[in-house]
């Protein structure tokens, strides 16, 4: 019995992908509430409790459900079973047999199940807020990877559709829960970090487009439909793009965030370098640079946070 416990908890602990999570979702968290825990007039206790909750729900939906989903729907496609699996790949519960297949299947339904559930009670109860975000953040793991929208196998809906609400809705979670209202500081800082975190996972799938044009159905990611279009020597152009629209923010944070502005500059400069000179045949090197994004994007968040 305990070593089927233990077993179950290195499956989920693989699923989950702390790492990613981390970088974006908890740092998104971050963003917003570092400035009330540091600026505002509300108990520590309180704050501590929507920090709380809204990281749970981040490695619930962030990390379980959505890689289960993704996961589940990548295998029967057949992307995974080609893929350098370094940092990209899944998360290789089912490669591995840590998990069976039909028993991803019933982690994500469940949970996805659970958490609707969660939500229809918040709103009985009166916590609408919090049921508007579980449901955002369940409709976004399904309509990425389930058909009949499965949007992360287009191009362009996948990260519009379902990434950017999901990570933007969290984003503005905290000061939204807190203060009952979103200040425009929080509306920066969760825009600026959604777009880090589309151009960090659009070098994600950089290593695996070789493999998701073998998939079938062919997972046409923003990356596979560059590739095609322009040839591999642009398949880090998407990344380019966000981190660019990362960059041009720093008008809309103005003299008014200034140093905000000013790290924001520094920050997007060194990663646009680094995609820039990125070698795109070589998943090694595409990995390394997708670790120090993550990284990159750490800091932004606590920088965006303490200077508002």
């Amino acid at each position: 019995m305990a070593n089927q416990f233990a077993g179950t908890l290195r499956s989920a602990w693989m699923l989950v992908r702390a790492i990613a999570v981390i970088s974006s979702s908890i740092a998104t968290i971050v963003s917003t509430m570092l400035p009330l825990f540091l600026y505002s007039s509300l108990s520590i206790p309180y704050l501590t409790a929507i920090f709380i909750l809204l990281a749970i729900g981040a490695f619930l939906i962030h990390g379980l459900l959505t890689h289960a989903f993704n996961d589940y729907a990548d295998y029967l496609s057949g992307t995974d079973a080609h893929s350098p699996a370094i940092l990209s790949g899944g998360s290789r519960v089912l490669q591995t047999n840590a998990m069976s297949l039909k028993s991803l299947w019933l982690v994500g339904k469940w949970l996805a199940i659970s958490l609707i559930g969660a939500a229809v009670l918040c709103f009985i109860f009166g916590y609408f807020k919090v049921g508007v975000l579980l449901l955002i953040g369940v409709f976004a793991a399904a309509s990425y990877s389930l058909p009949p929208l499965s949007l992360s196998y287009k191009p362009f809906l996948g990260e519009w559709i379902s990434l950017f609400p999901s990570i933007f809705s969290l984003g503005i979670g905290g000061a939204w829960l807190a203060l009952g209202t979103v200040p425009e500081w929080a509306l920066q800082n969760a825009f600026i970090n959604a777009m880090i975190c589309l151009a960090w996972v659009m070098v994600h799938h950089i290593p695996d487009r070789e493999a998701d044009m073998q998939a079938s159905p062919e997972k046409r990611t923003t990356v596979v439909w560059f590739t095609r279009k322009f040839g591999s020597p642009y398949a880090h152009m998407p990344a380019v793009c966000y981190l660019a629209v990362s960059a041009l923010s720093i008008f809309w944070l103005g003299s008014e965030r200034l140093e905000a502005a000013i790290g924001l500059a520094i920050l997007m400069a060194a990663s646009l370098i680094l995609v820039s000179r990125m070698d795109n045949s070589n998943p090694e090197h595409v990995s390394a640079v997708e670790k120090t994004l993550l990284l990159i994007a750490m800091i932004n968040a606590g920088w965006l946070g303490i200077f508002i």
